[in-house]
């Protein structure tokens, strides 16, 4: 992935919502490469967010995702997941809706 070189910091922000993201989502990126569509950012959702309205997610993208703090409810599985746990999601798997009661933050990498 090309990008630029950091070495070990904290990120800093800024903190803005994702394109098309709803009430209670934003994001900080902390790597991209516009060219071949990699990206790594945290995510976090304020307590009481709910994505019901956007639907099943589905992306043409593979999308990692590791929780580092919080939980989140997927509705269509009745299943809550919580910090610590991880996912790999091939281009096209449906996932959520979701929603989050507590608040959640979320280590994000896409990539084609």
């Amino acid at each position: 992935m090309s990008g630029p070189g950091l070495e070990f910091h904290r990120p800093d922000g800024p903190w803005r919502p994702p394109v098309g993201a709803g009430p209670g989502v934003e994001e900080c990126v902390l790597a991209e490469d516009p060219e071949s569509g990699r990206r790594t950012a945290l995510v976090r959702w304020t307590p009481g967010t709910d994505t019901s309205a956007a639907g099943v997610a589905l992306h043409d993208v593979w999308e990692e995702v590791y929780l580092v703090e919080g939980a989140l409810h997927d509705l269509t599985l009745d299943r809550t997941f919580t910090a610590g746990m991880y996912t790999c999601r091939p281009p096209g798997m449906p996932h959520g809706p979701w929603t989050s009661a507590d608040g959640v933050t979320m280590l994000v990498i896409t990539y084609p």
